[in-house]
């Protein structure tokens, strides 16, 4: 996963940020927890839930997905497949549905939701792609024009949370 240790705030980014992203987000009703994507190819996490605190994580993943954990105003607490916990503004998150190869070896993509279907495609850990219906053990994943079929529990993204 490409995301880098960050020690610092970089100032010139925060101002960005903070001339960016609206002073009062709107209120998201959701019941957490909740399944989050990455809205740009440069997303903060902090430490704290707010632009004072420091950065500990900087991804360049667009469409990544995260485990909301918790709401505090315009703030997320986030969780990523690595387990890492942070703090990211509302604005930079999407609704999207997306899914993320996990493991350390290769998920299979197959024709259909069976492990006798037909091998389409071996996906490394760290593929992105779109998560469609799951429905017992198996969800519908496309990367890129390629849709298949992968274990549901090779992808992050895709187990039910309960609220």
């Amino acid at each position: 996963m490409a995301k880098a240790r960050k020690s610092g705030c970089l100032p010139g980014a925060v101002l960005v940020a903070m001339v960016a992203a609206p002073l009062h987000a709107a209120p998201d009703a959701r019941a957490v927890p909740y399944w989050a994507s990455l809205k740009s190819g440069e997303v903060y996490m902090r430490v704290g839930p707010g632009e004072d605190y420091r950065i500990s994580w900087v991804y360049h993943r667009q469409h990544l997905p995260l485990k909301v954990l918790r709401v505090m105003q315009n703030w997320r607490l986030a969780e990523d497949p690595e387990g890492a916990r942070g703090w990211v503004l509302v604005n930079m998150l999407t609704r999207g549905h997306d899914g993320y190869v996990t493991g350390s070896t290769p998920a299979d993509m197959r024709e259909a939701p069976d492990t006798n279907a037909r091998l389409l495609w071996r996906l490394a850990p760290g593929v992105l792609g779109k998560l469609g219906e799951c429905a017992s053990g198996w969800c519908r994943f496309t990367v890129s024009d390629r849709a298949g079929y992968v274990r549901q529990d090779a992808l992050w993204g895709s187990a039910t949370l309960a609220n």
